[in-house]
């Protein structure tokens, strides 16, 4: 039975509450729950589809099966999959179950979508650890209800026989393949394109077969994928799945998709300082697709400062809380505009030899950086010594130059060295 879900406080979806939980009480009505989940979909296929599955399964007593994979190739969710991840959690909100996949061994082949060249492979140990990481944070946006979720790993489905991946090859071809449009980029260009690649978007497509998913989400660069997956399904013999495709948020660049490999992102575990300072570098005219994508509201009449630190407010306070934002913002004032030393400096005690000290060893002892990165930042002025500068060319200085001293790398990094 459909019912609705209790909102848990500071929730992602507190600003649509009242509308959901109007539609979830009342008696069903799939016109209204469909044209509420696609208000803010880039597309839903196949058009007016959600709407019928809706009332088909509304006629059978069920919820909905909405599936969302993820393949944990980074240690953390960012903001970029938040997105999606609260179009799921609307889903939960009207009574319909989510199952979460975590892509354990899709993640050993690697997405090609949008990639001009084949992604990294990925040790096992690694995509575990990541997987565990994905779990853990999934759950700050959704609903944990057995009710409402169901975590899922397709390892379970994709660790196949031989005659079973036949069956599945069976299903598409490789003009299909090669119409998408980053395979067939790559293929003009005489780049190479392996085997395994071309299989991704059949492993995925199988997923919805495993689950028997009803609707599918992902981003507008998952479209081809998607769709295949309906494919893949009338294969199989079950109904195809609609689709929900959602705006891919950029990163703090605001150009390129949010993405750890672009170095571009904000994770949600973030500290909040730091999720201060990298808003703080959005261009103002990537902030309003923040605002809409992220579901936050717009202060009205502010400047672009002022409604960019509203911003980094509300995004620290959906993942920290109120009291959180409010010291990241007084941290970050301390430190980037008035240039004062934050109050909060770490020590680091580091075993030096005596005489002259050599500044990247230390450097990479006391935060963990590698001595050919401290060197870069030194050269590039991106050491100070009690607020002063540290020259391009003082790779070696004098023990009392850093003993005691505070240390400032890059933006926002500072430690208080005591030598040993």
């Amino acid at each position: 039975m459909l019912r609705r879900a209790q909102q848990p406080a500071g929730s992602v979806h507190a600003a649509a509450q009242t509308s959901i939980g109007t539609m979830a009480d009342a008696a069903p009505d799939p016109a209204s729950q469909a044209a509420f989940l696609t208000r803010n979909a880039a597309e839903a296929l196949p058009a007016g589809g959600l709407e019928l599955r809706l009332a088909s399964a509304y006629k059978e007593g069920r919820p909905l099966r909405v599936k969302l994979g993820l393949d944990p190739t980074a240690p953390d969710i960012h903001l970029g999959h938040t997105v999606v991840l609260q179009k799921l959690r609307e889903f939960q909100d009207l009574g319909h179950r989510v199952v979460l996949i975590v892509g354990d061994y899709t993640a050993r082949v690697g997405d090609p979508s949008g990639r001009s060249d084949a992604r990294p492979v990925l040790t096992g140990e690694e995509i575990e650890a990541n997987a565990r990481t994905y779990e853990r944070q999934a759950h700050r946006v959704l609903d944990d209800d057995p009710e409402r979720y169901e975590l899922r790993h397709n390892g379970e489905w994709l660790d196949m026989r031989m005659d079973e991946l036949f069956r599945l090859a069976r299903t598409t071809t490789v003009a299909q393949l090669l119409d998408r449009e980053d395979f067939a980029t790559r293929y003009a260009a005489g780049a190479p394109i392996s085997i395994l690649e071309l299989l991704y978007p059949l492993m995925q497509g199988y997923d919805s077969v495993a689950v028997r998913s009803d609707v599918e989400l992902g981003g507008t660069d998952q479209t081809f994928n998607l769709l295949l997956g309906r494919d893949i399904q009338r294969h199989y013999g079950q109904p195809e799945q609609c689709v929900l495709t959602l705006p891919i948020l950029p990163g703090i660049d605001g150009e390129e998709k949010m993405s750890k490999t672009k170095s571009n992102q904000i994770s949600i575990a973030e500290s909040p300082e730091d999720m201060f300072g990298k808003t703080m570098r959005l261009p103002d005219d990537a902030m309003a697709t923040w605002f809409e994508l992220l579901a936050i509201g717009a202060p009205a009449g502010a400047t672009p400062r002022d409604a960019k630190r509203a911003l980094a407010r509300a995004i620290i306070a959906r993942f920290h809380d109120d009291a959180a934002a409010l010291a990241a913002e007084q941290r970050f004032d301390r430190v980037h505009v008035e240039h004062r030393v934050p109050d909060d400096v770490v020590d680091a005690d580091v075993g030096v030899a005596e005489g002259p000290v050599h500044v990247p060893a230390v450097l990479a002892s006391a935060f963990g950086v590698s001595r050919s990165e401290a060197r870069r930042l030194v050269a590039q002025g991106g050491v100070r010594v009690d607020g002063e500068l540290l020259g391009a060319t003082e790779l070696d200085v004098e023990r009392a130059r850093i003993d005691g001293a505070v240390v400032q790398l890059g933006r926002r990094q500072f430690r208080r060295l005591h030598l040993r």
